[in-house]
């Protein structure tokens, strides 16, 4: 018996010895397939890192028997996660893995818009995809808003439409902002009377990645994605739990506070957003009128997710914001009006949102989704003796069936969007109800290793509807085309059609504060309808061991028939056609820690009506933009970025000057704790140094077209408190 146990022990202690296995693993560059000196292996369930030597091999001991997923990743790489069972098959032999390079495009992007989540590189739809790396450094500039985010993009223009409150909107290759898209993972929550003042009231903190994709897309997103479409993508809990606090504060009396909470367990997790932006009323160029107008906003976004099982996730969200925006006489907003200082613009808004959204997985290649989301929009907009007040509620619903396969992948789905608005007092004469009703199929086929198609056609139908020749129905198909030329050349060319109903809520309704804006009918009203091609190269490639490069050269046409244009405080079809063309172009250069970027738009907009040829008002035709970073991953970030806007028409006739703009980044980041201090616009480029931006008196004041910076040079400095992270 003594001897059973003896020989029992040995065995037990022989197989504790044998349960503890190596992992050997070999990282390459995989275009030039260099060793990767340095590069990191993590194994998040065994709290086990290692490094590669000089040779780039990793060697990770002590692994006992089981599954683990094992995370790859170099500064400058895409990071490779894959999950290896121990004891391996064969335990000796060394593992290679091959990194690409994440530059222009990232390498493992995985993007949400076209709805078949698949990897950037492999999508024939043009898309640009901002990750979250990118917005941790905008979140630092400018916390309150992604206005800025968006003005720094190349072929988006943000537009101010008021003086003195700061609202604004954005246009995308030199179209006017009623023909572009602002999603919110996937929804439309910031559609119609809804889109005033939304630039300025979302957080990037909220955010994880978002996606731009230029052009007609009205066959994924039904009517109003003539232009293109922004879709930002909330944060989801991930497998470490966050909480992240950030606070700010602007030389232009601005204050942000801001926090969020992720948390994910077996079933269950959740997001929790919330923030409070404050600024006082700011004049930097002391002509009595707010540059920046007295704000108080409050924010919250509570989610929570379910993980059902391995077949069936969902998550439901509700976003509610609420902002009082006080600009005009900075004597008034200071509470000493008289029978001079009278002029005011008082903006109070409210929004409320629900989003649901469930995922039943069928096997590993198909699923359905469904999404919805509900909103609800209240706005008393005031001036003196004069107040607009209305509400809009309206709805999204959707429901596809996604199938991805090896060579071709399917989405066919249908939605209802409804959007009711009611003025108050109803004599306001712009109510407005509009249903509609889609269907659409959409596929990708990769049809050989160098090139994929991706066609699709949607069906529409509006009611009420418009007058001829369409009669609410339209059929809109589109084709992308992907050709991958080379290992480091590939390009991207599509098309498609795309339509707008009618409607007042645009840019010169905003400008004017819809004081004399007449009743649209849309029974007596044609549908604007649009033809859109675009077709780009993209060049990527290393440049030795440490150094890559990305060029991507788009170019653009799209033509609007019958556009809206305000004639007499009327909204009329425009007796002819719009056609803004034109090219971008983006280069990124990576060097290590330096990392270069140029951007250029060239946008050429004319206006074709009654057979007479006139430039499109505020587009801008040249635009630049130069940003360089050094960023010591972790430790420390310094940026400085420069952007050139060129020569515009201005409404009345005259021409806007060209302005150049430039911004320095300081950040210094520990494992819990981040400093940044920024500057925007340090050489004090202002409008109104170059004379008046408003005619008349100064109680009853008539603002031009502002095609310039108001708040002149502002510094902002802040923390970012990160107290739960891995």
């Amino acid at each position: 018996m003594k001897f059973f146990f003896i020989l029992l022990s040995c065995m037990l202690f022989s197989y504790g010895i044998m349960a503890q296995n190596i992992f050997k693993a070999k990282v390459l560059n995989d275009q030039t397939k260099a060793v990767l000196k340095g590069a990191t292996a993590y194994i998040p369930d065994l709290k086990i890192s290692a490094a590669a030597d000089t040779s780039g091999l990793i060697t990770i001991p002590n692994i006992p028997n089981g599954r683990f997923e094992i995370e790859i990743s170099f500064v400058g790489f895409a990071k490779s996660e894959k999950v290896y069972s121990f004891p391996m098959q064969q335990p000796d032999v060394t593992v290679e893995i091959s990194l690409g390079q994440a530059t222009g495009e990232l390498a493992e992007v995985t993007v949400q818009t076209t709805r078949t989540n698949q990897n950037l590189r492999d999508i024939p739809t043009r898309i640009e995809a901002l990750p979250l790396e990118e917005l941790d450094e905008k979140s630092t500039m400018r916390p309150g808003d992604i206005k800025m985010l968006l003005g720094e993009t190349t072929g988006i223009h943000v537009q101010q439409t008021s003086a003195v409150s700061g609202n604004a909107s954005f246009r995308i290759q030199g179209l006017d902002s009623r023909y572009t898209q602002l999603l919110q993972d996937g929804m439309p929550l910031y559609a119609g009377f809804s889109s005033s003042l939304s630039l300025l009231q979302i957080s990037p903190l909220d955010l994880r990645q978002v996606e731009y994709v230029k052009g007609s897309n009205s066959t994924l997103y039904g009517g109003g994605a003539i232009a293109g479409l922004v879709n930002l993508i909330s944060k989801v809990p991930e497998k470490e739990p966050e909480l992240t606090l950030l606070l700010n504060q602007t030389t232009a009396k601005g204050t942000d506070a801001s926090v969020f909470y992720s948390q994910k367990w077996k079933h269950i997790g959740t997001t929790i957003f919330g923030s409070y932006n404050y600024n006082g009323a700011f004049d930097p160029a002391n002509i009595g009128f707010t540059a920046i107008p007295q704000t108080s906003r409050f924010s919250i976004n509570p989610k929570v997710f379910l993980y059902m099982d391995e077949h069936n996730s969902g998550w439901f969200g509700v976003n509610s914001t609420y902002e009082n925006r006080f600009g005009g006489d900075m004597q008034v907003v200071g509470g000493n009006a008289d029978n001079v200082h009278q002029f005011f613009e008082r903006n109070k808004t409210f929004r409320f949102s629900t989003q649901l959204s469930f995922t039943h997985k069928i096997d590993e290649e198909s699923k359905i989704n469904f999404k919805n989301t509900i909103g609800y929009f209240d706005r008393d907009l005031s001036e003196v003796g004069y107040e607009f007040k209305g509400k809009q509620l309206s709805s999204f619903s959707e429901v596809n069936y996604v199938r991805n396969g090896e060579k071709a992948s399917w989405v066919a789905g249908a939605n209802l969007i409804t959007d009711h608005f009611s003025a108050d007092p109803p004599q306001n004469g712009l109510n407005y109800d509009q249903t509609t009703v889609g269907a659409f199929v959409q596929n990708t086929y990769k049809a050989t290793k160098w090139f994929s198609i991706e066609s699709g056609i949607r069906l529409d139908d509006n009611t009420p509807a418009p007058s001829k020749p369409s009669n609410g129905l339209f059929l809109l198909p589109r084709v992308n085309a992907l050709f991958k030329i080379t290992d480091h050349l590939t390009s991207r060319i599509g098309g498609g059609l795309g339509y707008k109903m009618p409607t007042v809520f645009n840019d010169d309704s905003e400008h004017d504060d819809y004081k004399h804006i007449q009743p649209l009918t849309i029974g007596n009203t044609q549908a604007e309808q649009s033809y859109g091609l675009n077709g780009d190269l993209n060049y990527r490639s290393a440049l030795g061991d440490e150094a890559f490069i990305n060029v991507n050269q788009l170019f653009f046409s799209t033509r609007v028939d019958q556009p809206l244009i305000l004639q007499n405080n009327t909204f009329i079809n425009a007796p002819g056609h719009l056609l803004s063309q034109g090219a971008e172009t983006n280069i990124k250069l990576v060097m290590d820690e330096l990392v270069f970027y140029l951007g250029y738009t060239y946008t050429d907009t004319k206006q074709y009506f009654n057979g007479l040829t006139n430039t499109q008002p505020l587009t801008p035709k040249h635009q630049f933009s130069f940003d360089s970073t050094y960023e010591i991953e972790s430790s420390f970030r310094f940026g400085a970025e420069s952007f050139y806007t060129g020569p515009q028409l201005l409404n009345d006739g005259t021409t806007g000057r060209g302005y150049i703009t430039f911004g320095l980044l300081v950040q210094k980041m520990w494992k819990h704790l981040d400093i940044f201090v920024n500057a925007e616009n340090i050489t004090d480029q202002r409008q109104t140094k170059w004379g008046s931006i408003y005619s008349g008196s100064i109680t009853s004041p008539h603002f031009g077209d502002i095609y310039a910076p108001l708040d002149g040079a502002v510094v902002n400095a802040g923390i970012r408190i990160k107290l739960l992270n891995k």
